[in-house]
């Protein structure tokens, strides 16, 4: 209590137990910074988070804002002389105003609880990063989080219609609206939504709800190699079929998803979901999915396949420790990366399972780096840094929904260019000019 009075007389929750700050230093990256934090927060209300920022900003003491942890480029990882403000006790959905099709949620709701709570209203919160029983929405708005619904529903940004958000120096503001659209004043929704804590912390988002479809069909194809099936998901497009996920799985990620009930026809699996459209639709995709395929069927059960993919990242890490990477490129690119992201495996020598959405050019290639707890071999970082200059090279970016966090910040000058990245340190200086916000992440 010594070491941070200003804590001590903040009335907020806090510890400095060397077990508990053990466990708020990591995320699910496996980075681990220097050093520990100094102690962990957890508000209640926007007054205790405007109160620590208070006190942050008066000593000078960085603070990063966390949630569940599940962040995969270390955005939410703290270390030495930091204090972890964890927004995981601010849980509540404030209302769900169905007829305007609304949410009003505080940043620690899980995911999969507001897409519950949506669901019996009829509606759908759409954003469902893999972690969704995990992941919180404030989480997922600091990175900007996508998922499988992705390819028809978009990412987080295009479901958030404002934020409360308490700034550096304590100061509450409030950005956007309650209605479906607005375009008064710049988009500083926009801003916030994928800053990764650097700009202000989220303590309160209205979201945009959509109506529930049926699923109309759920489509299992399996192909000789990855090739074909990003090919055949490049038909899809060309068939005008827009499907709400297409999801492909390579021969290493099935091999490592064997037992969970996957059909294993051959070297990819691609599974496509169609909801609100047509019997002709329908048609159209099994006739583009059907080119090259060795089996095409109907899924008996959607939820079991879907859970099955979803099984995908926690069985790599099975296999050992894995650096989940997130490229995007553009679709008709796909077939291209994913060949080529088979022969930089070769080349290293190193496992890599790629796992895409296919229906937006995001690709998941998961480097398998040894042993837990071991050091991870140079020839893993390697593969990473091509498979990152890969994407570029395709005209695509070296994150499509993880974020940058401290392990691409490498990359991102290459991609933004000179002025650019300039432009947006400035934007951080001009938020947070004494750097206490997440310091060292996304920019």
């Amino acid at each position: 209590m010594d070491a941070l009075p200003w804590l001590a007389d903040s009335g907020v929750a806090w510890s400095a137990d060397p077990a508990v700050l053990g466990e708020k230093r990591l995320d699910r990256s496996g980075w681990e910074p220097e050093g520990m934090p100094v102690a962990v927060v957890w508000p209640r209300t926007v007054g205790e988070v405007q109160r620590v920022m208070r006190g942050a900003l008066a000593t000078r003491t960085p603070v990063v804002p966390r949630g569940a942890g599940t962040a995969l480029t270390g955005g939410s990882a703290a270390g030495s002389g930091t204090v972890v403000l964890d927004l995981s006790r601010m849980d509540r959905i404030v209302e769900i105003r169905a007829d305007d099709g609304v949410a009003v949620a505080e940043p620690g709701v899980i995911t999969a609880d507001l897409d519950r709570a949506a669901a019996a209203h009829g509606l759908r919160y759409a954003p469902d990063p893999a972690s969704l029983e995990l992941s919180t929405i404030g989480g997922n708005i600091a990175t900007n989080a996508g998922g499988l619904r992705c390819a028809k529903y978009g990412v987080t940004r295009d479901s958030v219609l404002g934020l409360d958000v308490v700034l550096a120096d304590g100061t509450l503001i409030s950005t956007g609206r309650g209605t479906l659209k607005g375009v008064a004043g710049y988009d500083l929704t926009g801003l916030f939504t994928g800053s990764e804590g650097t700009l202000g912390v989220v303590v309160g988002a209205t979201l945009r709800l959509r109506a529930l479809p049926a699923p109309t069909a759920t489509i299992a194809a399996c192909y000789p190699d990855v090739e074909s099936a990003a090919a055949a998901s490049v038909a899809l497009a060309e068939a005008r079929v827009q499907p709400v996920l297409a999801e492909l799985l390579d021969e290493a990620t099935l091999a490592a998803l064997a037992g969970h009930g996957l059909p294993q026809d051959g070297g990819a699996l691609l599974i496509v979901q169609t909801d609100g459209g047509s019997a002709a639709e329908v048609d159209r995709a099994v006739g583009a999915l059907s080119r090259g395929a060795t089996s095409v069927r109907h899924d008996d059960d959607p939820d079991a396949l879907l859970a099955a993919r979803r099984q995908a990242f926690p069985a790599i890490e099975r296999l050992g420790r894995p650096l989940i990477e997130d490229i995007a490129v553009p679709r008709s690119a796909l077939a291209v990366a994913v060949r080529s992201i088979a022969d930089i495996a070769r080349r290293h020598d190193v496992p890599i399972c790629t796992v895409a959405h296919a229906g937006d050019g995001n690709l998941h290639p998961v480097v398998v780096a040894g042993g837990w707890g071991e050091p991870i071999p140079e020839s893993a970082h390697r593969a990473a840094d091509e498979i990152f200059g890969l994407a570029l090279d395709l005209g695509g970016t070296v994150t499509g929904e993880h974020g940058v966090g401290v392990l691409k910040r490498h990359w991102l000058g290459r991609e933004l260019g000179a002025d650019q990245h300039l432009l947006q340190q400035r934007i951080k200086e001009l938020f947070d000019p004494h750097g206490i916000l997440n310091p060292g992440k996304a920019i």
